[in-house]
Parts: structure tokens; C-alpha cells; sequence
């Protein structure tokens, strides 16, 4: 048997209310520590009840205990028993750990309890004055916060639930002492601890009838106003109906208004179990959206139970409105569960604050069921014994609100099948068994939309409906982002839609915009992110580095310099706790305000990490496109970059396939990623990624893409000071620019980057130069010199064994020659290109080429060689080929059918041609591709159409100076004309002869 306290330490007391004190009459005992204190704080907070030595641990470290701590704990407990008289007697050791053994005299935390009893039993009597001085003398045994502030977080979680006792004996003194006719006296007491408090409705209510009662009418009114701004402004709700009612009364100046709640219930001598209590928070009046998983939740809900503990989960990102949805249901819900609605907040997430331990968690429950605090056990296993037992055979639901671990959430549930518990959480607790989950992600445009017209009113939003569309885009649909921003302008009513707008347009500042009071989206965030491991947080850091358009594995094990394996498992993680998306299997995104927020995270400190992160992932990019581009574009001229290969794993690109779907996959994080290389001052790997990317835009027309690019590239390339660089990104930037029809640019860039490359003794770029040069003069009509220049380049890049480079220069060739009309020279080049092309596996080359051979073909009157080249394009050509050189195959089938004699066949590839002219995205290609068209149109007689076709591809080549396709379009239209009687014939007839004659292109060899 534990032995009783003798004699020796009946002078010894504990002090727990406050910081810790242990007196010896009235001189105190020196303990030798803060650990010593925590131990003893632990033992004495839960009196004679066995704590183990791991629990004694957690209570005793506020981080990551040593590895020592078991050992010092027990160290701990022998010099504390050594300091305190009698100390073997008071603290036992009890089979795996130590309990305290005190009476309840000797501790302030027994006197405590001991004399709230007393008040229950004086109230259960009706002796009033008994009633206010066992209150008040229960109230003065506080010094303090437990520890005064140094506690560690297991005892900071029961002394929150002491510390809401302490609230609610407050509350019950006040209580009392009205009920005796004290007012104005009360006022003073009240305004200091409403200070303190001011989200208690009880107190303020109090506070209210205490003004009232002292004919301050006027200043009572005034309080309910304070507190109805405040909850709306920090929590987002408005003041209990109760609360409500009191201010009512007081405004119609009733005799006897009542108290928002009457705490003295409390003391009297309860029952066992309180019938149906309700402790839900209020619902919130413009609640909106949602209603696709509102309906999920009450389907379950009032699903027959089954043998087990129903259980439905709700977890989403901070801000999501987990709370206000299930909240919203267990409203909807009462009628099912008549038995009661309870409600306790976990503080798995709250600011400032620890999660309320099991423990207290029950204790909470217990006494929300009427239970005293001398029928609750101290212990867990108590605790939870009694808590399903009061619930047997009931039809309760259970909301524990801000869960953040399963192991706090189990004590919790019920056995009985009749009750349900709803459970909210941003992490979703996957250890936790037969949940039915429900992950709460962003709301829809429409949903948000809506909840920003209930909450400023219909018609302030639909004067600005433009306004309110873009406020809830910036605000990322997130509700509490939403809220914040309709309660500011709810409270501004001279700002508009569109001045709140251009405040959040403005990235650097947007999260601070969307903060008031105590309420903030980073905030919200911040709990989230120090909820994680240490390293969870430096990867959710560096992560953020990346450019965006959507991570995957590979660049995020770059990023973090891992495997991808671990990267993916990182992002797993992050994705548990929402703190990012998962928009497809296998890559993932961060929101846009959590990507503000992680920028916001990154410092001085850090400056040096991320550094090397961002070149990793740039490497990462830079070896991923060579790789790609080597398999796509084969015989490409390799460039010395500078820059070695990343050394982590690379994603499947071994294929044509695969590298194009990787590519399409990754465009916009690739450009995007350009740019963070010169915003980090990467100037080399901006221009070796662009030169690669600009590849793959190139092949897809994305031509405005393709010359933005280059020109960044080409301004890096001018900064980084590497001529060689800047050659290569001039001769790309030449391309773009030919593409667009911007040939005057184009042939300034192509001069210099020859001028440049023959200073280095660049022959390749050199080459490569004098091609686009070529070109350019064959578009302009200048075939001798276009000639020249072609003739000189394919004789470098033959010498220099640049093969795909030879036979896209032979490809240019081949279409000046078909321009000029020297047909049999025209096929010949062709011929060696497509030969080239199949050497080196390269099908776009291949059809260009084709193509080439096809108009030299029919410039010959060979129909039949013509119709077998264009066979072969046309099973080249699928969805990844580009429109318009798509077009010009089915356009110019068109043309070789017609003369085939295949009428049927030519209708078909005609109408096939017309159907994707349309999105052709190259200029240059629409103004050859109608012309074809429209030849052929008018061989089937359809001149009027041939005719609009014609003049568009006039008036786009004479704007582009693209003389030769320029001539071919009056000639048309002379011909579509004459076929019309139109009298303008014979102005399109002269104008075409003039152009002709100009490029030296003889009747007999133009097109027919």
C-alpha cells in the first residue's frame, strides 16, 4: 500500500497555478532546474496517476530530447526527491514511471478544485454569499500562466484546459456576484478581464447587463457593437443569438433583460449525463458553395451505422473552409443525432497555441456531458473508459475540429455505432482507420463568385462583375482569402472591386493585402509549413524555386539533389498536407498564394542554397533538352555549351515519342525556365536551354514563342560576352524572324551573325548564315544573290560533315530554283535532301523535302513522280506536324490528282487542305499554301473562291515583300478574274509580268 504523508512534509506545499513554487511553510525549496521544474509540473498536474519516464521526457523538452533523456529524467526525479523534504514519499516510483503523491491541501491545483466543489454544493443550497467567496477565493490561487510561459507543449496542452476553467470560474464569480445585485461595482472588474478576453461572449454579455443595470445604456450598446465588428473581423462569424438577444432587450429597454448564458448552471450538482447538449459553433450565415461535398457529408451521415465508429474526414489546405463546411453539416444533422451536437477545437493548427492533448480533450467532453470534475478520472485510460460509456446507446455526433494527429483523435471516438464523428484536419491522418475521407481543395470560379455576391451583395458585385471574377482568380479561390478580401471591402465602402483588384495584382504584396486582424492567408500557410520536419520545410523552400507550369519527379530530385524517388516522395508529402496540387498523375504545382508564400520564406540565410538549387535544376533542364533534341533533331551541329551534364537521373527520352510528349509536357516550364536563368544571372544557360527549346517551338509553329526566346537568348548571349553564343542565337533569331515575315530584321540579324562567325572563324554558323541569307534573298526575289549565298553554304556544310544542316540548306535551294523556274535543278536538290534526311532518320527534314520534290515535279509536267513524292509526305504528316506544311502537302495533292485526271481525289485533298489553312500558323506557308489552293480551285471552276484566296495571299505577301508568291497571286487573280469577266484582269496581268521580269523568270517556266 502507498504510504499516507507524514508529519515530516505536512508544512510542504506546491504552487502549479502560476510559476512553480514549493514552500516549506513560507520558505521556498530551491529545485535546480527548468527540467526539474517541467518533471514536477508534469507529476503534479496529474496527481496520483503513474506517469511513464517517455511521457516525463516529452514533458520535460520543448525540442527533440537527447539521447540521454530517459537517464536524466530519472536523475531529475533523484535530485528532486533529495531537495524536497519527505521527497522518497512524494514522488513514487510506480512500475515504468513515477507518480506524485500529495494531498489536496498541499497543492494549489487541489485548494482549486477543492473550492469550486464547495461553490456547487453552496449553490446547490442557494447561499449566495458562500456561492461568491468559494469562487473568488478559487480564482485568486492564480499567480499565472503555468511555468509562467516556459512550459513545455505536453504542459501547455492540460494547462489550457485549466486555463478555460479558470475562464469559466470567472465567468461564474461574475455571474453570481450580478445575481446579488452588484453593477456598478462589477463594471471596472469586467472592462479589465474583457481586455484580456475579448472574444468571450459570457464576459461581454456580462459586461452589458452590468452597464445596463447601471443606466449606461448607451455604452452597453456600444460593447455589443465592439464585439460583433471584432468576430466578424477575426473569426468570420457574427454574435450568438443569445448575445444577440441580450442587445435587443437592452435596445428596447426591457426590464429584465437575461444573460447570454448563465454559468451558475454549472455549479450546481449536475446529473450524470446533460441531455442533447449542443456545443457547435454558429453557422455562418452566408455560407455558399460547397454543395457537391455538403451533400457527400450528409449522405454518410444519415447512412444506417453499421458495427463500427462511423467516422468522416475532412481535410484540405489552411483557408479551405474545412471548419465552415463541417460546421454547416453538423447543423444540418441535428435531427439525426438528437441525443447531442459536440464540438471541441484540437488546436492541431492554431497560432500561438498547443494541441489539446487526449487528456484534456476528455476532460473537456466529460464535462460538457454534466459530469463534475470529481467523477472524471485524471488518467487517459479513465478518461476514455468513462467518455464511451456515457455515450452508450446515444446518437451523438462529435466534431473534433483541427486535428493534426490520429494517435490525440482515437481516445476520442466512440464504440457505439449511433454516433458519428465528424473530423477536420489539414493533413490527412492516414494511419486512422475506417475514415471515409473527403479532401477539400479550392472552390470553383462559380462558387467563389457566388460567396463574394452573398457576402458584399448583388448589387455592388454585378456593377463590377468583371472586377469580382478577377478578385476571386487572384484571391486562388481560396474561401478564406475571399473573406478577408469582401470583409475589407465590406468595411471600406469607398474602395471598388477593381481598386481592391489592382492592390492583389501586385504579387510582392499580395498576402499582406489579404490579412486583417488576426486573420491572414500567411498565417494560415505559415502553420502548415512549421507543422513540417525540419527537412520537409527546406524542401518546400527550395521546391518553390522552381519556375513553375508543374514539377515532376526528375526536376524536383534535381532541385532538391536527390533521386527521383525521393523527390516524388517529398512531393508526396507536401501533397498530404496540401500544401501543393496534383493537377496529373505525376506532377505537381503549388497554389498560387502558397508559391507567394514559400518566395516570402527564402532570405540572406538561405541565398547560398538556392543558388546551387536553381543551376542544379537548370543543368537538369539544359541535358534533359540535348538529350531530347538529339533524338528528335538528328545530324544537329553539337555547340560547346560550357556546362556539364547533370549527374541526376534523367526522365525517358529515348524515343521520338517519348521526347516529343516530354517536350509538349514541359514548353512552358522550359520557358519559364529561360527566364529564371537570367533573372539568376545564368546567362550561359539561358542561351544553350533557349537554343534547344526554340527547336521544339519551331517544329510546332509556335512562332511568337520562337522569337521571343531568341531573343533573350541573343541578349544573354551579348552579355555573357560569348561571340560564339551569340552567333548561334543570331542564326536562330535570323530563323524566327523568316518564319514571322519579318525580313528586314531577319536579313540584319542573319549579316551579323555571318559577319561574326567569319571574325571566329565559325564555319558552321558561318554556314549557317549565308543559308538564312539565301533565303531571304529568294523570298525577296533577288535569285542571283540568293544563289550565291546558298552555294557557298552547302559547300561549308558539306566539308564540315554537317549533314541536317546541308539538307535544309538543299531544301531553300530547291524552292529557289522552283521560283526561278529551273525545275530539273530544283529536283535535284530535292532528291539529295529527302536522301539526306533518310540517312539520318529525320522526318520533318524529309517532308520539307518531299514537298520540294513534289512542286518540282509538277513544274516538270512528272505527275505521276510528283503524286508517288507526295504519297510519302502524306503518311509522314500526323497530329505533331506542323498545319500549314500539312496544308501544302494536301494543297499540292490536290493540284498533281487534278492533272492525274482524278477529279474525286483531288475534291477530297482540296477540301482536306481548306479545313487546315485556316489555323496554318506560319505566314509565310499561308501565303504559298493558298496560292496552291486557289490554282487548283480554279481548275475545278470554283473561280470566285479562288479568287478571295488569291487576293489574301496578295496583300499578305506585298506587306511581307514575298515577291515570288506575290507574282503568283496576280497571276491568279488575272486567271480567276478573266474567268469572271471581271475587268481587273488586266491590271493583275501587268502587275505579275513586272514581278516576273524583275526575278528573271520567263513565261514558259512559271507555274501552271
Amino acid at each position: 500500500m502507498e504510504k499516507s504523508p507524514t508529519i515530516h512534509h505536512e508544512s510542504l506545499s506546491f504552487h502549479v497555478l502560476g510559476p512553480l513554487e514549493v514552500r516549506v511553510g513560507t520558505e521556498p525549496i530551491r529545485l535546480g532546474g527548468l527540467i526539474q521544474e517541467r518533471i514536477l509540473v508534469a507529476l503534479l498536474l496529474e496527481t496520483n496517476t503513474m506517469l511513464p519516464v517517455g511521457r516525463l521526457v516529452e514533458a520535460a523538452w520543448v525540442d527533440a530530447p537527447p539521447a540521454t533523456a530517459s537517464h536524466q529524467v530519472r536523475k531529475a526525479v533523484a535530485d528532486l526527491r533529495r531537495r524536497l523534504p519527505g521527497g522518497g514519499e512524494i514522488l513514487v516510483t510506480d512500475g515504468p514511471g513515477y507518480k506524485a503523491v500529495v494531498t489536496p491541501d498541499q497543492l494549489d491545483l487541489g485548494r482549486f478544485h477543492a473550492r469550486l466543489a464547495a461553490a456547487r454544493e453552496a449553490t446547490a443550497v442557494g447561499n449566495a454569499p458562500e456561492v461568491v467567496r468559494a469562487l473568488g477565493e478559487a480564482v485568486e490561487l492564480w499567480r499565472g500562466p503555468v511555468l509562467d510561459g516556459s512550459a513545455s507543449p505536453v504542459i501547455e496542452a492540460i494547462a489550457a484546459s485549466l486555463e478555460e476553467r479558470r475562464l469559466q470560474a470567472i465567468e461564474q464569480l461574475f455571474d453570481a456576484r450580478l445575481a446579488r445585485g452588484e453593477t456598478s461595482e462589477l463594471v471596472g472588474d469586467l472592462r479589465e478581464v474583457v481586455a484580456k478576453y475579448p472574444l468571450r461572449e459570457v464576459l461581454r454579455g456580462q459586461l452589458m447587463l452590468a452597464l445596463h443595470r447601471s443606466e449606461r445604456q448607451a455604452e452597453a450598446l456600444a460593447e455589443y457593437n465592439k464585439v460583433r465588428d471584432l468576430l466578424v473581423e477575426e473569426l468570420g462569424i457574427d454574435p450568438s443569438p443569445s448575445l444577440t438577444k441580450l442587445y435587443g432587450d437592452i435596445l428596447r429597454e426591457s426590464p429584465e433583460p437575461t444573460a447570454p448564458w448563465s454559468p451558475r448552471s454549472a455549479l450546481a450538482q449536475t446529473p450524470p449525463v446533460v441531455d442533447s447538449p449542443r456545443t457547435l459553433p454558429y453557422d455562418i450565415s452566408d455560407f455558399s458553395g460547397r454543395e457537391r461535398e455538403l451533400e457527400e457529408i450528409l449522405d454518410r451521415a444519415r447512412r444506417a451505422g453499421d458495427a463500427g465508429t462511423r467516422i468522416i474526414a475532412v481535410d484540405g489546405m489552411g483557408g479551405s473552409g474545412k471548419t465552415s463546411l463541417a460546421v454547416r453539416a453538423a447543423h444540418r444533422l441535428t435531427d439525426a443525432f438528437p441525443d447531442g451536437q459536440l464540438y471541441i477545437d484540437l488546436r492541431g493548427y492554431s497560432p500561438g497555441q498547443q494541441p489539446i492533448s487526449p487528456v484534456g480533450a476528455l476532460g473537456t467532453l466529460l464535462r460538457v456531458l454534466g459530469l463534475p470534475d470529481d467523477r472524471i478520472p485524471e488518467d487517459l485510460a479513465g478518461r476514455t473508459t468513462q467518455w464511451r460509456t456515457a455515450l452508450a446507446g446515444k446518437r451523438l455526433l462529435i466534431l473534433l475540429d483541427n486535428a493534426s494527429d490520429a494517435t490525440d483523435v482515437r481516445p476520442l471516438l466512440p464504440t457505439d455505432p449511433g454516433c458519428l464523428v465528424l473530423l477536420t484536419t489539414r493533413a490527412r491522418l492516414v494511419d486512422l482507420d475506417g475514415a471515409h475521407w473527403l479532401s477539400l481543395g479550392v472552390m470553383t470560379p462559380a462558387e467563389s463568385f457566388t460567396l463574394i455576391r452573398d457576402t458584399l451583395g448583388q448589387r455592388r458585385v454585378d456593377a463590377e462583375a468583371a472586377a469580382a471574377e478577377e478578385l476571386a482568380r487572384l484571391c486562388d479561390y481560396l474561401p478564406l482569402a475571399l473573406r478577408i478580401a469582401t470583409a475589407r471591402l465590406g468595411k471600406r465602402s469607398r474602395w471598388t472591386l477593381e481598386y481592391m483588384v489592382d492592390r492583389l495584382r501586385d504579387e510582392t504584396r499580395r498576402l499582406d493585402e489579404l490579412s486583417t486582424g488576426e486573420r491572414s492567408v500567411a498565417a494560415a500557410l505559415r502553420l502548415s509549413y512549421q507543422a513540417l520536419d525540419k527537412d520537409s520545410r527546406v524542401a518546400f523552400r527550395t521546391l518553390a524555386l522552381h519556375p513553375g507550369g508543374g514539377v515532376d519527379a526528375h526536376a524536383a530530385g534535381a532541385l532538391l539533389g536527390t533521386s527521383p524517388r525521393c523527390g516524388e516522395e517529398v512531393l508526396e508529402h507536401l501533397l498530404d498536407v496540401h500544401l501543393v496540387e496534383q493537377p496529373e498523375i505525376g506532377r505537381y504545382a503549388f497554389h498560387d498564394l502558397v508559391s507567394s508564400f514559400a518566395r516570402g520564406l527564402h532570405s540572406s540565410d538561405t541565398a547560398s542554397s538556392d543558388e546551387a538549387a536553381v543551376e542544379r535544376l537548370l543543368s537538369h533542364y539544359l541535358t534533359v533538352t540535348e538529350a531530347a533534341c538529339g533524338v528528335l533533331f538528328p545530324g544537329r551541329r553539337d555547340i560547346p555549351t560550357g556546362i556539364g551534364a547533370s549527374p541526376f537521373e534523367l526522365p525517358p527520352v529515348h524515343t521520338a515519342h517519348q521526347a516529343r510528349t516530354w517536350f509538349a509536357k514541359e514548353q512552358n516550364t522550359l520557358l519559364s525556365a529561360v527566364t529564371l536563368a537570367v533573372r539568376h544571372g545564368h546567362d550561359r544557360h539561358a542561351v544553350c536551354l533557349a537554343r534547344n527549346v526554340v527547336f521544339h517551338l519551331n517544329a510546332r509553329g509556335l512562332l511568337d514563342e520562337f522569337e521571343k526566346l531568341a531573343r533573350t537568348a541573343v541578349a544573354a548571349a551579348r552579355r555573357l560576352g560569348d561571340d560564339s553564343l551569340l552567333g548561334v542565337s543570331l542564326a536562330n533569331l535570323g530563323v524566327a524572324y523568316w518564319e514571322l515575315g519579318k525580313f528586314t530584321e531577319g536579313m540584319e540579324v542573319a549579316q551579323e551573325g555571318r559577319s561574326l562567325a567569319e571574325r571566329l572563324g565559325d564555319r558552321g554558323t558561318e554556314a549557317h548564315s549565308d543559308s538564312t541569307l539565301g533565303l531571304y534573298n529568294s523570298l525577296l526575289g533577288r535569285f542571283p544573290q540568293a544563289l550565291s549565298h546558298l552555294e557557298r553554304a552547302i559547300a561549308q556544310e558539306r566539308q564540315l560533315g554537317l549533314l541536317r544542316a546541308e539538307s535544309e540548306s538543299l531544301t531553300i535551294l530547291s524552292t529557289l530554283y522552283e521560283q526561278w523556274g529551273r525545275y530539273e535543278e530544283a529536283a535535284a536538290s530535292a532528291r539529295r535532301a529527302v536522301e539526306l534526311s533518310e540517312r539520318l532518320d529525320q522526318h520533318e527534314g524529309k517532308l520539307v523535302a518531299l514537298v520540294d520534290l513534289g512542286f518540282a515535279y509538277v513544274g516538270l509536267g512528272r505527275y505521276e513522280d510528283a503524286d508517288a513524292a507526295l504519297a510519302q509526305a502524306r503518311e509522314l504528316c500526323d497530329e505533331t506536324r506542323e498545319a500549314g506544311i500539312v496544308a501544302m502537302v494536301l494543297a499540292l495533292s490536290a493540284d498533281t490528282s487534278h492533272h492525274l485526271g482524278e477529279g474525286e481525289q483531288s475534291a477530297e485533298h482540296l477540301e482536306a487542305a481548306l479545313d487546315r489553312v485556316t489555323s496554318s500558323v506560319s505566314l509565310l506557308r499561308s501565303v504559298k499554301v493558298k496560292n496552291v489552293i486557289a490554282r487548283v480551285l480554279h481548275k475545278h471552276g470554283r473561280h470566285s473562291r479562288a479568287l478571295v484566296l488569291h487576293r489574301q495571299a496578295q496583300k499578305a505577301a506585298s506587306r511581307l515583300r514575298y515577291r515570288p508568291e506575290e507574282a503568283y497571286a496576280h497571276l491568279g487573280m488575272a486567271r480567276a478574274a478573266e474567268a469572271l469577266g471581271d475587268t481587273t484582269a488586266a491590271e493583275h496581268r501587268a502587275a505579275c509580268e513586272e514581278l516576273f521580269t524583275s526575278m528573271g523568270v520567263p513565261p514558259e517556266r512559271r507555274r501552271s
